[in-house]
């Protein structure tokens, strides 16, 4: 396994992943007991969630340019000490003391900066191992730990909080994030070049596929033609109807099966696990199959007209769950949608990659950034839909979010590079370039 230190250390960044999102989804699952102690309903939840997702989005663009400074070794290092820190804070809120949910607002906030590190950092990690070629299946593991940790989230909070109460999901939280933190500090690198355990075959093997230079100091960032780029504004474009959509299944999904289709503890743990099952299965497939499209068909095939596609067809599960009368049949639907929806994350990645270069921590910030400001507004949006319309018409407004910004991935480029220092890109129906050989 010498020859493939690159997937060794993806699987972890997966794991990673994982944790991140069990860190999201406990609130998800926590809040409905946790607002019985502090007196609060489903609107000043809502709060909670958006106060998470907005310190993280408006963090995104400094936490790309901090990783290009530091590197996503230790920047994911001293990420992972920051939102545990701030997850055991989270419990420890007394609900007595006045200003509880405002001083709640502020942990939640707090964290989100801190988790805003992770997405970018795993981008720029990806842009400096992993060739062109195979940045969609690498995207695919990192963004398959967000369907397993959501997954794992409901039935293994739900059985926390049943034996020992709802801080406790946060307090166990905490402690897999410090020792996922430990293991990365010890294993994990910034280049292929600084990882001593990387062969010369595998080093040239990357190095024959990335189409800039990946080592070295970042140098002085192009800010102007970052935020004048047609093809990263399009994609942000793109990416607010992801984060839009996936954003009602991290924070309100398991609430809906709970409460809106009136099924019990036992029975919403375990089903609310089904969006997050598709998830994890089709950001693994959707990557590999969005990469396989790139070296048959081309860069605009593949991510492009690819990306569109899935917000299509997200759109249209959405409106057959959202209308679907039997609990059961809703459930499976919008699973399926979810699943839809991943089948095109790493495309979003993969051309943030591709496109940034030294500076993907920045591009793939500012991309996150407008994901996740949309998922702040889903966060608290969808219960006030709820609570004045019914589901039925969060999933109809999601599905038309989706559908109106799914015409955005038209007007993407992906053969576009920002910096013109690089080494040439060929064609991915032409001759591969020449490179010592190596298993992938």
């Amino acid at each position: 396994m010498s020859h493939r230190i690159r997937y060794l250390l993806i699987m972890l960044i997966f794991v990673v992943s994982a944790v991140v999102y069990i860190d999201r989804s406990n609130m998800s699952i926590a809040g409905l007991y946790l607002a019985k102690d502090y007196h609060i309903g489903k609107i000043e939840l809502g709060w909670l969630q958006s106060a998470f997702l907005l310190g993280y989005a408006f963090f995104q663009i400094p936490a790309g340019w901090v990783v290009g400074k530091l590197g996503p070794h230790k920047t994911l290092t001293i990420g992972l000490l920051w939102w545990s820190a701030l997850t055991v804070a989270t419990a420890l809120v007394p609900p007595g003391m006045a200003g509880a949910l405002w001083l709640l607002i502020a942990v939640r906030f707090v964290l989100g900066l801190g988790e805003s590190v992770a997405y970018p950092s795993s981008n720029q990690f990806i842009a400096a191992w992993f060739p062109t070629q195979e940045r969609g299946k690498a995207n695919g593991w990192v963004f398959g730990g967000v369907g397993l940790g959501s997954g794992l989230a409901p039935p293994l909070v739900a059985a926390i909080i049943y034996g020992y109460g709802w801080q406790a999901a946060f307090y166990f939280s905490a402690v897999i994030g410090l020792v996922i933190a430990a293991v990365w500090y010890k294993v994990g690198r910034d280049t292929p070049a600084e990882h001593p355990r990387v062969t010369p075959r595998e080093l040239a093997h990357i190095r024959a596929g990335l189409p800039v230079k990946m080592e070295g100091a970042m140098p002085p960032v192009p800010w102007g033609k970052i935020f004048s780029s047609r093809d990263v504004w399009m994609v942000t474009i793109a990416y607010v109807a992801f984060g839009y959509v996936a954003f009602i299944f991290h924070t309100w999904f398991f609430p809906y099966v709970k409460d809106g289709l009136g099924l019990d503890m036992k029975k919403s743990a375990l089903l609310s696990m089904l969006p997050f099952i598709a998830m994890t299965s089709c950001c693994l497939l959707g990557g590999v199959f969005s990469d396989w499209l790139v070296k048959h068909k081309g860069q605009y095939v593949g991510r492009s007209l690819y990306g569109a596609f899935t917000l299509f067809l997200t759109c249209a599960l959405l409106l057959l769950g959202g209308n679907a009368h039997d609990p059961y049949v809703a459930i499976v639907i919008l699973a399926c949608a979810a699943g839809a929806l991943y089948l095109g994350q790493a495309t979003y990645w993969a051309v943030g990659a591709d496109f940034g270069g030294p500076y993907s921590g920045i591009v793939s910030g500012l991309l996150n950034m407008g994901g996740q400001i949309a998922g702040a507004i889903t966060a608290s949006a969808t219960p006030w839909f709820a609570v004045k319309y019914g589901w039925s018409t969060a999933f109809y407004v999601a599905a038309g979010v989706a559908f109106v910004c799914g015409f955005a991935w038209f007007l993407v480029n992906p053969n576009r590079r920002l910096t013109p220092e690089r080494m040439p890109v060929p064609d991915a129906r032409a001759a591969p370039i020449e490179a010592p050989p190596i298993e992938a």
